[in-house]
């Protein structure tokens, strides 16, 4: 009778946890700019000019000539940078579509608003 109970809690557990995984996607799919067709990357950065430009070209080879064809883009948001970093990642982004930029505080309101409880 105890395993009984217990394995009716553990159960009850995982499909209200079932349940709020898809109210969430439902809620990112319905009330965000992000569609449910692919991942999207987002990378925060900070005086990385001397490496993001590396680091967006290696992961845009993997995602345009590798397997990841299930990444949908790569948001790239600045915390401040005081080098170039913002003037590479917005070249990057002319170059290739697949690439965005926002401000760290939509990035925040877009994480916050898929959060919703």
């Amino acid at each position: 009778m105890e395993n009984f109970v217990i394995n009716s809690i553990l159960w009850i557990f995982a499909l209200y946890g079932l349940f709020e995984l898809i109210k969430q996607i439902i809620y990112m799919c319905t009330y965000t700019n992000m569609n449910a067709d692919g991942i999207y990357v987002i990378i925060a950065v900070k005086n990385q000019e001397e490496k993001i430009e590396g680091f967006l070209r290696s992961s845009l080879f993997r995602l345009l000539y590798g397997k990841e064809d299930y990444i949908k883009d790569i948001i790239v948001t600045d915390l401040g940078s005081t080098d170039k970093t913002k003037d590479i990642v917005n070249k990057m982004c002319d170059d290739y579509e697949c690439v965005k930029t926002i401000n760290w505080k939509e990035c925040k309101d877009i994480v916050d608003n898929i959060n919703v409880s």
